[in-house]
């Protein structure tokens, strides 16, 4: 599967506080199958085939929206995805968005109360729409110079990832890759686990930034509600020869 021409139907609102008018862009109909936990290692979202679309279209918008929040509302989703998430996580929905709105997140309760009626809006992916990058450039990020990194935050029940392009676009090579590849490995190989792990936060085991210790958002695919394509059994040949 290619994202490369794909569409997106969104719903784009607004709500204004405090004198300023933020505007909002969340999916246009409900991900059904895409979960969102905070489990005690850290956040933990289980996905099926149709939400790592989703979730890859709702990446690259971030990215290259820094005026706009882009708000997939997870929790409302009635299935729990038991096997990834653990006893004590509380389900979370999903903000992305540019460092340079400079959101305060408490002001999120409130932004999500106020939001204006929706206008549709269909968003088209383009070729190339995610970067590649080497092995030199994921490295330079445990550099302590190196400032591109995802900031996290929870809030009102709702997980924040905010950061520059650059930031946005490291990651987002593993999301276009589960999207795009991601289906043919789970025909290839049944029991696969097939995930992505974005890193969040800032620092490593010997430089930790006290306000934005680094983590992992676990994407995994929900065997439950991905399950590989049961194959039809061959036909021996001295049977087809019949």
């Amino acid at each position: 599967m290619r994202l490369a021409g794909r569409r997106w139907r969104t719903s784009v609102s607004a709500a204004r506080l405090g004198g300023e008018t933020y505007r909002v862009v969340r999916p246009a109909r409900p991900i059904a199958h895409g979960v969102l936990h905070d489990c005690r290692f850290g956040p933990v979202m289980a996905v099926d085939k149709a939400a790592t679309v989703d979730l890859a279209f709702a990446w690259w918008l971030a990215a290259r929206s820094p005026r706009s929040l882009v708000y997939l509302p997870l929790r409302a989703n009635p299935f729990t995805c038991q096997d990834n998430a653990s006893d004590d996580g509380r389900k979370l929905d999903l903000v992305l968005l540019h460092h340079s709105l400079q959101f305060p997140v408490s002001r999120w309760k409130q932004v999500r109360a106020r939001l204006s009626p929706a206008a549709t809006h269909t968003v088209e992916m383009p070729a190339g729409a995610f970067r590649s990058f080497d092995r030199a450039d994921h490295e330079r990020t445990y550099h302590r110079e190196f400032h591109d990194h995802l900031r996290w935050s929870v809030a009102a029940d709702t997980l924040f990832l905010v950061g520059s392009r650059p930031a946005f676009e490291l990651a987002g090579e593993q999301l276009r890759a589960l999207a795009e590849d991601g289906p043919a490995e789970v025909v290839a190989w049944p029991d696969s686990y097939c995930c992505a792990e974005i890193g969040v936060g800032q620092g490593n085991g010997l430089h930790r930034h006290e306000r934005n210790p680094p983590a992992r958002l676990h994407i995994d695919r929900c065997h439950e509600h991905w399950p590989a394509p049961v194959r039809a059994p061959r036909k021996s040949t001295r049977a087809a020869a019949r």
